[in-house]
Protein backbone atom coordinates (compact mmCIF):
# COMPACT_ATOMS: atom_id res chain seq x y z
CA UNK A 1 0.00 0.00 0.00
CA UNK A 2 1.39 3.44 -1.04
CA UNK A 3 2.03 5.65 1.97
CA UNK A 4 0.71 8.80 0.73
CA UNK A 5 -2.02 9.56 -1.82
CA UNK A 6 0.26 12.29 -4.12
CA UNK A 7 3.02 10.88 -5.64
CA UNK A 8 6.25 10.77 -3.71
CA UNK A 9 9.29 12.44 -5.60
CA UNK A 10 11.80 12.72 -2.60
CA UNK A 11 15.32 12.66 -3.90
CA UNK A 12 14.02 13.99 -7.67
CA UNK A 13 16.66 16.25 -9.50
CA UNK A 14 14.73 18.96 -9.68
CA UNK A 15 12.55 21.33 -7.54
CA UNK A 16 15.02 22.35 -5.08
CA UNK A 17 15.10 26.01 -4.09
CA UNK A 18 13.22 29.18 -5.94
CA UNK A 19 14.00 32.85 -5.05
CA UNK A 20 11.64 34.96 -5.87
CA UNK A 21 9.66 38.40 -4.51
CA UNK A 22 7.41 38.01 -1.96
CA UNK A 23 4.91 41.32 -2.19
CA UNK A 24 6.43 42.83 0.75
CA UNK A 25 9.25 43.10 -1.35
CA UNK A 26 11.19 40.96 0.15
CA UNK A 27 13.26 37.90 -1.25
CA UNK A 28 12.16 34.25 -0.01
CA UNK A 29 13.74 31.23 -0.89
CA UNK A 30 12.55 27.39 0.20
CA UNK A 31 14.86 28.05 3.24
CA UNK A 32 12.26 30.54 4.91
CA UNK A 33 9.38 28.43 5.35
CA UNK A 34 11.62 25.46 7.60
CA UNK A 35 9.44 24.57 10.34
CA UNK A 36 6.26 24.40 7.85
CA UNK A 37 5.06 21.50 5.22
CA UNK A 38 4.30 24.19 2.21
CA UNK A 39 2.42 23.59 -0.75
CA UNK A 40 4.07 25.36 -4.07
CA UNK A 41 1.72 25.71 -6.98
CA UNK A 42 2.44 27.65 -10.39
CA UNK A 43 -0.56 30.03 -11.29
CA UNK A 44 -1.57 33.41 -12.64
CA UNK A 45 -4.31 35.11 -11.32
CA UNK A 46 -6.58 35.71 -13.75
CA UNK A 47 -6.57 31.79 -14.03
CA UNK A 48 -10.84 30.89 -14.12
CA UNK A 49 -10.92 27.27 -12.82
CA UNK A 50 -7.43 25.50 -12.12
CA UNK A 51 -5.76 27.98 -9.54
CA UNK A 52 -8.67 29.03 -7.49
CA UNK A 53 -9.66 25.27 -7.44
CA UNK A 54 -5.56 24.33 -5.80
CA UNK A 55 -6.10 26.95 -3.68
CA UNK A 56 -9.18 26.76 -2.02
CA UNK A 57 -7.93 23.27 -1.84
CA UNK A 58 -5.11 24.28 0.06
CA UNK A 59 -7.68 26.21 2.32
CA UNK A 60 -9.35 23.08 3.00
CA UNK A 61 -5.97 21.58 4.09
CA UNK A 62 -5.27 23.97 6.23
CA UNK A 63 -8.95 23.72 7.84
CA UNK A 64 -8.71 19.89 8.12
CA UNK A 65 -5.50 19.77 9.80
CA UNK A 66 -6.68 21.61 12.47
CA UNK A 67 -4.00 22.68 15.20
CA UNK A 68 -0.94 21.40 12.71
CA UNK A 69 -2.57 24.05 10.28
CA UNK A 70 -0.34 26.12 11.75
CA UNK A 71 2.65 24.26 10.26
CA UNK A 72 1.23 24.32 6.87
CA UNK A 73 1.30 27.08 4.14
CA UNK A 74 0.61 27.15 1.00
CA UNK A 75 2.87 29.59 -1.82
CA UNK A 76 1.54 30.64 -4.87
CA UNK A 77 4.45 31.41 -7.83
CA UNK A 78 3.02 33.32 -10.52
CA UNK A 79 3.59 32.37 -14.07
CA UNK A 80 1.87 35.99 -14.78
CA UNK A 81 4.84 38.31 -13.66
CA UNK A 82 3.56 40.79 -16.72
CA UNK A 83 -0.12 41.34 -14.74
CA UNK A 84 0.48 39.74 -11.09
CA UNK A 85 2.07 42.74 -9.58
CA UNK A 86 3.05 42.20 -5.96
CA UNK A 87 -0.69 44.22 -4.76
CA UNK A 88 -2.42 41.73 -6.68
CA UNK A 89 -1.02 38.85 -5.72
CA UNK A 90 -1.26 39.58 -1.88
CA UNK A 91 -4.93 40.68 -2.58
CA UNK A 92 -5.42 37.09 -4.18
CA UNK A 93 -3.77 34.63 -2.35
CA UNK A 94 -5.06 36.52 1.25
CA UNK A 95 -8.52 35.87 -0.08
CA UNK A 96 -7.89 32.22 0.23
CA UNK A 97 -6.10 32.16 3.76
CA UNK A 98 -4.94 35.15 5.42
CA UNK A 99 -1.08 32.79 5.23
CA UNK A 100 -1.04 32.56 1.71
CA UNK A 101 1.67 33.98 0.04
CA UNK A 102 2.24 35.11 -3.86
CA UNK A 103 5.85 34.94 -4.84
CA UNK A 104 7.37 36.55 -8.22
CA UNK A 105 9.71 37.45 -10.25
CA UNK A 106 10.29 39.03 -13.50
CA UNK A 107 10.28 37.23 -17.07
CA UNK A 108 13.64 35.47 -16.58
CA UNK A 109 13.58 34.67 -12.82
CA UNK A 110 9.77 33.14 -13.54
CA UNK A 111 11.03 31.30 -16.87
CA UNK A 112 13.97 29.62 -14.29
CA UNK A 113 12.22 29.09 -11.49
CA UNK A 114 9.48 27.06 -13.77
CA UNK A 115 12.27 25.32 -15.48
CA UNK A 116 14.10 24.30 -12.22
CA UNK A 117 10.54 22.65 -11.23
CA UNK A 118 9.78 21.51 -14.84
CA UNK A 119 6.41 23.49 -15.24
CA UNK A 120 5.29 23.93 -18.48
CA UNK A 121 3.59 27.42 -18.93
CA UNK A 122 2.97 29.40 -22.10
CA UNK A 123 0.92 32.71 -22.91
CA UNK A 124 -1.84 32.12 -25.43
CA UNK A 125 -3.74 34.94 -27.17
CA UNK A 126 -7.51 35.37 -26.48
CA UNK A 127 -8.53 38.13 -29.16
CA UNK A 128 -6.96 41.45 -27.36
CA UNK A 129 -5.41 39.74 -24.41
CA UNK A 130 -4.02 36.58 -23.20
CA UNK A 131 -4.55 33.76 -21.00
CA UNK A 132 -1.54 31.44 -19.43
CA UNK A 133 -1.91 27.57 -20.25
CA UNK A 134 0.43 25.89 -17.61
CA UNK A 135 0.55 22.99 -15.36
CA UNK A 136 -1.51 21.81 -12.73
CA UNK A 137 0.81 20.03 -10.47
CA UNK A 138 1.45 20.82 -6.83
CA UNK A 139 4.60 20.32 -4.68
CA UNK A 140 5.13 19.79 -1.01
CA UNK A 141 7.88 20.29 0.62
CA UNK A 142 8.64 18.81 4.12
CA UNK A 143 9.32 20.93 6.87
CA UNK A 144 13.16 20.34 6.67
CA UNK A 145 12.83 21.98 3.02
CA UNK A 146 12.83 18.57 0.44
CA UNK A 147 10.79 18.45 -2.20
CA UNK A 148 8.52 15.40 -0.81
CA UNK A 149 5.40 15.49 -3.16
CA UNK A 150 3.73 15.70 -6.30
CA UNK A 151 0.03 16.37 -6.02
CA UNK A 152 -2.17 16.04 -8.77
CA UNK A 153 -4.90 18.57 -9.22
CA UNK A 154 -7.21 15.82 -8.74
CA UNK A 155 -6.57 15.09 -5.65
CA UNK A 156 -8.96 15.71 -3.17
CA UNK A 157 -8.64 18.05 0.19
CA UNK A 158 -9.37 15.00 2.46
CA UNK A 159 -6.43 13.10 0.34
CA UNK A 160 -3.71 15.93 0.60
CA UNK A 161 -4.59 17.12 4.56
CA UNK A 162 -3.83 13.32 5.30
CA UNK A 163 -0.60 13.28 3.30
CA UNK A 164 0.59 16.61 4.77
CA UNK A 165 -0.21 15.31 8.80
CA UNK A 166 2.16 12.40 7.99
CA UNK A 167 4.91 14.47 6.69
CA UNK A 168 4.25 16.85 9.53
CA UNK A 169 4.45 13.79 12.11
CA UNK A 170 7.51 12.54 10.64
CA UNK A 171 9.20 15.70 10.95
CA UNK A 172 8.01 15.90 15.06
CA UNK A 173 9.11 12.40 15.46
CA UNK A 174 12.67 12.37 13.42
CA UNK A 175 14.06 9.78 11.24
Amino acid sequence: MARFHSIDITGAPYGHDFRLRAPDGSERTVADFRGKAVLVFFGFTQCPDVCPTALTRAADVKRLLGKQGERFLAVFITVDPERDTPAILREYTQAFDPSFIGLSGDLAQTQKTASDFRVHYAKVPTGSSYTMDHTATSYVFDPTGTLRLAVSHATTATDLAADISALLKDAATGP
